[in-house]
């Protein structure tokens, strides 16, 4: 990996920053919560569940209203594998990748493991936390490609075949890199959905998103981020795939009013870039972030992928502040999710406060261990 691009942080940027923070893991959450159950549901199912409109609000999934899935708890994951990355910078260990999938082999462990192992000092405060560890529809593929020591890479590729959201839906905290070059970003998040996600497809829709998100905690329109997302990556591997499907969800923004079985069309079978093409579509067409998120799951196909990468857009781009608060009041690990992400922005702005030549907080190096 290069050397990341410094920012300068005033208080206002400060505060927008952690807004932004908030709304994106926020939103995505919210998304994959109201799109769980309705996940694989057909159209009839899906009317009399939540009717025309989309559902008002979180609803009943393994056995509790508000429940996320695997998708938010990779995503969580993947924050703590960056501030890991972060503070062990100062060892002179300077490799991203790595410390996200070790990260990724954290959640792993909450797969298969009963509840958290106090005798692990290095697993860090977010793997402690019990309600994680819950099966939640994951891809065989993350289980896979995060179930022992080897990791993925770009020139070794785990599970070369699998266009799956799996590793698309985890991606939205690269974005939030704000203070890294664009090409940057996207080479972390192809290195990191390559651990997984092998194909070329699933690799860059990861990737754009990760862009995506970028611009628009950047402060740049959604439609703009588009265009240089589009640029940006058209010589990369797969981008005909993801560039078709970016190209698709513009064009269905230019046809006409929202239109609920156009995110369906453009889901499809659930693969990345048809994924990320839904959750594209129904942030640029709506009204607000609830009608974004309702357009985004009212189908009965990978909605909870859908609607979490709406939710991760529209939080970028709008903050916190534009979630419905009463959603939020229900969402599974809201506390956890609202923690992780003031300590992410905490880092990204006061790392060197928190770790650095002249001292460290005993704390923060509890929460996440340089091992």
């Amino acid at each position: 990996m290069g050397t990341a691009v410094g920012t300068v942080w005033g208080r206002a940027e400060q505060q927008d920053f952690r807004s932004r923070v908030r709304g994106t893991m926020l939103g995505a959450a919210l998304g994959d919560a109201l799109g769980a159950p309705l996940t694989g549901l057909d159209d009839r199912a899906v009317r009399e569940a939540c009717g025309d409109d989309g559902p008002d609000g979180p609803r009943e999934a393994y056995g509790r209203r508000g429940a996320v899935t695997a998708h938010t708890q990779l995503s969580l994951f993947t924050v703590d594998g960056l501030i890991r990355a972060q503070v062990r910078r100062d060892t002179g260990a300077w490799h991203p990748p790595t410390d996200v999938h070790l990260a990724y082999r954290r959640w792993a462990a909450t797969q298969s493991d009963w509840g958290p192992d106090e005798r692990r000092a290095e697993d860090g405060w977010l793997a402690r936390q019990e309600w994680l560890y819950s099966r939640r529809r994951p891809e065989r593929s993350c289980l896979s490609g995060f179930g022992d020591r080897g990791m993925g890479t770009l020139e070794a590729v785990r599970n070369p075949e699998e266009r799956g959201p799996g590793a698309l839906t985890r991606s939205a905290p690269f974005g939030l890199l704000v203070g890294w070059e664009p090409g940057l970003v996207l080479q972390l998040a192809l290195e990191c959905a390559a651990q997984s996600h092998g194909h070329p497809a699933a690799r860059l829709a990861a990737g754009a998103y990760a862009l995506l998100v970028h611009g628009t905690a950047r402060g740049e329109p959604l439609e703009a981020a588009v265009g240089r997302v589009l640029a940006g990556t058209a010589r990369q591997p797969g981008h005909e795939a993801v560039g078709e499907a970016l190209r698709a969800a513009l064009d269905g923004v230019r046809q006409g009013p929202p239109d609920a079985a156009l995110v369906a069309e453009l889901a499809e079978d659930g693969e990345a870039e048809g994924v990320l093409a839904a959750a594209l579509y129904a942030a640029l067409v709506c009204e607000d972030v609830p009608h974004g998120l309702r357009l985004a799951v009212r189908h009965g196909g990978p909605s909870a992928a859908v609607g979490a990468v709406c939710g991760g857009l529209l939080g970028a781009l709008h903050g916190e502040t534009a979630l419905p608060p009463a959603w939020i009041a229900e969402l599974e690990g809201r506390a956890t999710v609202l923690e992780l992400a003031d300590d992410f922005a905490l880092e990204m702005t006061h790392g060197a406060a928190l770790h650095g030549p002249d001292g460290a907080s005993p704390g923060w190096l509890a929460r996440y261990p340089r091992a």
